[in-house]
């Protein structure tokens, strides 16, 4: 069992393109932790190694597995081990796997210990070019489309920036149904694979960002200003 770290739940962010971008204490946690726990194995590995981290012992979870795996990980957790939770990419359960095991750790009276780190969403924020002091996380919308519209059209009442994401290969067909709900001329950000090369950010109209984007696919975060 570790003897370098507390016992307890670590949320630990990780880079959500940039390897440069893990934090110090992120490095130390995930190699002193008796174990890592990953969305998706290969994705961890990679990171991993990426980080220069070997031999780990590392923990499949996910929306297929929670159901059995978290009462497992909460046993190693009682029995004071300590244990890294990360996601594929940036801070852990949001929007992300991993909720059960917090909820369940913190009914057991678990430290969680949240290490701050790269998230999309507020590096995003941090380059609007206007005072932002609230805003509305929607998140991802539903998939199927008439509830997708009714989202939209909820949304459009709020008068408050309002935050969206989605898989890359719906970006253009986010862009088109906000063009149908909110108009052409909604201004907007979009924030396109952020920290990577391909780095790419957009402001203009729902018009003029659908003309620059075409048929790209980027990892991004949208937001519709007020």
């Amino acid at each position: 069992m570790n003897q370098g770290l507390r016992a307890g739940l670590y949320i630990t962010a990780t880079p959500i393109g940039n390897p440069k971008d893990i934090t110090l204490r992120a490095l130390e946690v995930l190699s002193q932790a008796d174990a890592v726990i990953c969305e998706e194995f290969r994705q961890g590995s990679t990171l991993l190694k990426k980080l220069g981290i070997q031999a780990k012992d590392l923990v499949v979870l996910n929306e297929h597995n929670e159901q059995e795996t978290v009462p497992l990980l909460i046993q190693r957790l009682i029995k004071g081990e300590a244990l890294a939770l990360i996601s594929d990419c940036g801070t852990p359960v949001f929007s992300d796997p991993g909720y059960h095991l917090v909820r369940s750790a913190s009914e057991f009276e678990i430290k969680v210990i949240p290490l701050p780190g790269a998230s999309s969403l507020m590096a995003a924020l941090s380059i609007l070019d206007f005072k932002l002091e609230q805003f509305y996380f929607a998140g991802f919308l539903s998939p199927k489309k008439e509830l997708r519209k009714k989202e939209l059209e909820k949304l459009k009442s709020y008068h408050l920036p309002v935050i969206l994401m989605d898989t890359p290969y719906r970006l253009g067909s986010l862009l088109e149904e906000i063009r149908s709900v909110f108009g052409g001329n909604q201004r907007m950000t979009l924030a396109c694979d952020i920290s990577l090369p391909s780095e790419n950010i957009l402001r203009g109209t729902t018009n003029e960002i659908l003309k620059q984007i075409g048929n790209r696919k980027s990892e991004f975060i949208l937001i519709l200003h007020s």
